[in-house]
């Protein structure tokens, strides 16, 4: 089972596919879509939108995670991270994609075992989990990557669930 992370932003967009070989995780392709900030809004949402779609189209696959919105501190960031969520629960959409949706306690909780885990804990744990020999920059993508990681333990969870 292949399954796409987003962790959604209009200037960093990041991007990660994993892959479930048996009990095997593995990296499949990761990055980041950036947008400059000085591009009108929808010029930059549709970048965003036309990468996306791109990657979907070229990798198929199985299943979208993206992080429910929780903003504690910076409301300010919530209106731009909300549309550039849109655009991607749109790619999803239009490439009937399986969408799985985790606050980011739960995303930390699956890739760490512990929910309130740091930035920099999550981001060990995606480098040792999915054996990469350095760690996934900028944080966005390692955070895609953990929603990925995060998407194939639910999807195989239910998955099983729905065997019995």
């Amino acid at each position: 089972m292949l399954a796409l992370g987003i962790d959604p932003g209009t200037a960093i967009c990041g991007y990660g596919l994993v892959e479930a070989v048996g009990s095997r995780l593995v990296p499949r392709e990761y990055g980041a879509i950036t947008t400059s900030p000085k591009a009108r809004m929808q010029d930059r949402l549709l970048k965003i939108y036309d990468e996306l779609d791109s990657i979907i189209k070229k990798y198929h696959p199985e299943v979208m995670g993206v992080e429910q919105l929780f903003f504690n501190r910076n409301v300010t960031t919530a209106i731009p991270v909300g549309q550039a969520r849109g655009i991607v629960l749109l790619a999803a959409a239009k490439n009937n994609l399986e969408l799985v949706e985790r606050t980011p306690l739960q995303v930390k909780q699956a890739v760490t075992g512990y929910g309130n885990a740091t930035k920099e804990q999550v981001i060990y744990m995606v480098t040792k989990l999915l054996h990469l020999p350095q760690p996934p920059h900028p944080d966005d993508v390692a955070d895609a990557l953990a929603v990925a990681i995060c998407a194939v333990h639910c999807l195989d969870s239910l998955t099983w669930r729905n065997k019995l």
